[in-house]
């Protein structure tokens, strides 16, 4: 079987996260794995997990920035610091974003290739 379209970073994530391209494009990639058909017991789930650890990282990221920022003394950049963790963290609950039919119906639609 061909290589699939891969499936879309759900849109509620590409709601929280436009500010941060860099990240959409890594849970893109994340995802992009998905687009090779083989056999996997539970692909949505798969995928789900993989983007929830893909956004604790993100969470980890933005800590060690808000750490370097408050280490520094830089109020602005402490700020900004905060309001990034906080994002994150809202992010990396996949109950925020789960519901997201697109990715459902990803794997709705092209569980074959999986099979």
């Amino acid at each position: 079987m061909s290589r699939l379209t891969p499936p879309p970073v759900p849109f509620k994530l590409r709601e929280m996260l436009k500010g941060y391209p860099e990240y959409l494009a890594r849970l893109q990639e994340v995802l992009n794995e998905f687009a090779e058909p083989q056999s996997r017991v539970q692909p949505f789930d798969e995928a789900v997990w993989a983007l929830q650890d893909t956004l604790e990282a993100f969470m980890h990221e933005a800590e060690a920035e808000q750490q370097v920022a408050e280490s520094d003394n830089d109020p602005e950049a402490v700020e900004k610091a905060k309001e990034k963790t906080s994002l994150m963290s809202r992010a990396s609950f996949k109950h925020r974003w789960i519901d997201d039919e697109g990715l459902e119906k990803y794997f709705a639609e092209n569980k074959k290739a999986f099979e």
